[in-house]
């Protein structure tokens, strides 16, 4: 797609994010309000705290809720994320955004966290550094030919990196200019917008530019 076609993704994903939550929660509001927490709120929270950047307990817990209420539900997941100290989540985290850009660092210190794999540990790197990390969605998986299957190990989030990273390089030379307009997680979105308007009302996406 071109830089205009992932920027019409881009700028519907509240509204596809709205559908989805009509559609698929009986709380619609609850995911619209969290989605806003995770997206705005949560990285400035993380941006604030400087060089000593971290979570703590209860934005991990609010950032699994995130994640189970806009995608699949593990029961197991949301218990076993509770049970994590307060101490042991800044302690960490803090390890883990130390070791940001290197994602493959990143993840092995956030997976010390209980209930936390490699898919919730990409979304809380896509918090904290949203330049670097894109979150793991199925949805992104899925709209990607080159990636057959999901999978949710470190190697394949290193795997799906790398071609949003290739997309956000080539949308970034497109574009032009000295400041990057695209960032990895800002691709992600716009993947995963166009993803589910395709799914659930691909009307949406009759307004798209055309490509070039």
């Amino acid at each position: 797609g071109s830089t205009t076609q992932f920027e019409y993704c881009y700028q519907l994903y509240p509204q596809v994010l709205k559908l989805k939550a009509e559609k698929r929660c009986k709380k619609p509001q609850e995911l619209i309000r969290l989605d806003q927490w995770y997206q705005n709120e949560l990285p400035k929270l993380i941006k604030a705290r400087g060089k000593d950047a971290h979570m703590v307990y209860d934005e991990l817990v609010q950032s699994m809720k995130w994640k189970q209420s806009r995608g699949k539900f593990y029961p197991q997941l949301s218990y076993l994320v509770k049970v994590n100290t307060p101490r042991a989540v800044i302690q960490e985290t803090k390890k883990a955004f130390r070791k940001l850009p290197n994602l493959e660092q990143a993840i092995t210190a956030l997976s010390n966290l209980k209930g936390v794999g490699t898919t919730m540990a990409s979304a809380l790197l896509a918090a904290a550094a949203p330049d670097s990390a894109p979150f793991m969605a199925d949805e992104c998986l899925m709209a990607i030919p080159e990636i057959e299957g999901i999978d949710y190990t470190t190697k394949e989030y290193l795997n799906f990196v790398n071609h949003i990273q290739a997309t956000v390089e080539r949308l970034n030379a497109e574009v032009g200019g000295d400041t990057p307009h695209w960032s990895p997680h800002r691709v992600e979105l716009a993947l995963w917008s166009h993803y589910v308007a395709n799914d659930l009302s691909p009307e949406m996406l009759d307004d798209m530019p055309p490509p070039g």
